[in-house]
């Protein structure tokens, strides 16, 4: 038996989380189950999964066996410097960083690892480090992550409140002949195939609303802008697709022809990128920062042109 008492830098964190991070390997269902029997206690008392804790808080906890060396599943070496080179912004309380396709935010549901948990090894003297918001496993792009829970709390504000930038860029398919245009489709959760969640337009769904801007038409596609005015899950997936331009290669939205044509171009990923981001900091004012294209990306917009 153990007990930790909570840092001021976690002070607000829910108890499940505080012991996912304490709790190096341990699985979820294991950290749940202790709750749920009383084995952990806060200030002597048991808890809920999502009390939260406060600065001081004593935290007792049972001993329970973690990963230790090859047991814990870490990120590889490669792994590791291609994130610290992706680093677009750090201070002592932000980081900014380009995240590479293919990589999660944040472990679980089979997967080891993700950006989140990677940087907290390359920052192991940073007591705080969470995510600010997210961004599908596929898209690439800015994504922010805070150093104190004070500034995630102020970050979580100014998105909630659609004060933060955010512009994207997609390859749609067809030509998006509008120029622009304003999609307010309200957007609900919904099971699709093999139990993967979908955003589906449904009038009884959450508000979302997504501005579209055509930067350059091809033969058969579009290359645009996606400025976000609210964060509903796969928000501009679904928006363009609802609106018959699906974003190339997506396989929950998209069009199984058209990928297959796009294919045969080299595209092997979700053309979705977040390109722009751009927000206030508390404690130093305008933060603003843009991830490039990636040479993937870059690559096959000169192949269209040169078609």
């Amino acid at each position: 038996m153990r007990t930790e008492t909570v840092p001021e830098e976690l002070a607000g964190q829910r108890i499940d989380n505080y012991l996912l991070r304490v709790l190096k390997g341990v699985p979820k269902t294991r950290i749940y189950r202790l709750l749920r029997r009383g084995e952990v206690r806060v200030n002597g008392g048991r808890v809920r999964p999502t009390t939260r804790l406060g600065a001081g808080d004593r935290v007792r906890i049972p001993p329970v066996r973690e990963a230790t060396g090859e047991e814990a599943l870490k990120p590889s070496a490669q792994v590791m410097q291609r994130l610290e080179a992706a680093i677009l912004h750090e201070d002592e309380r932000l980081l900014v960083i380009d995240k590479p396709s293919g990589l999660a935010v944040h472990g679980g549901s089979g997967i080891a690892y993700g950006v989140v948990e990677a940087l907290r090894l390359m920052r192991p003297r940073a007591a705080f480090l969470d995510l600010a918001h997210r961004l599908d496993r596929e898209t690439s792009g800015c994504l922010v992550l805070a150093k104190r829970r004070s500034t995630l709390r102020a970050l979580h504000t100014e998105f909630r409140e659609g004060r933060v930038d955010k512009r994207y860029l997609a390859l749609v398919h067809g030509r998006f002949d509008a120029g622009s245009r304003r999609v307010e489709a309200r957007l609900r959760p919904e099971p699709g195939k093999g139990g993967e969640r979908v955003m589906r337009v449904h009038p009884e769904g959450l508000s979302a609303r997504t501005d579209f801007r055509c930067l350059r038409s091809y033969d058969s596609w579009s290359l645009v802008e996606a400025v976000l005015h609210t964060g509903r899950m796969h928000q501009i997936r679904a928006h363009a697709a609802s609106i018959g331009h699906p974003v190339a290669m997506d396989r929950r939205y998209g069009s199984g022809a058209a990928d297959r044509e796009i294919r045969a171009l080299g595209l092997r990923r979700l053309f979705l990128h977040a390109a722009n981001l751009g927000f206030d900091a508390p404690h130093c004012g305008r933060v603003d920062v843009e991830a490039p294209l990636p040479s993937d990306l870059a690559a096959l917009l000169e192949r269209l042109a040169n078609d």
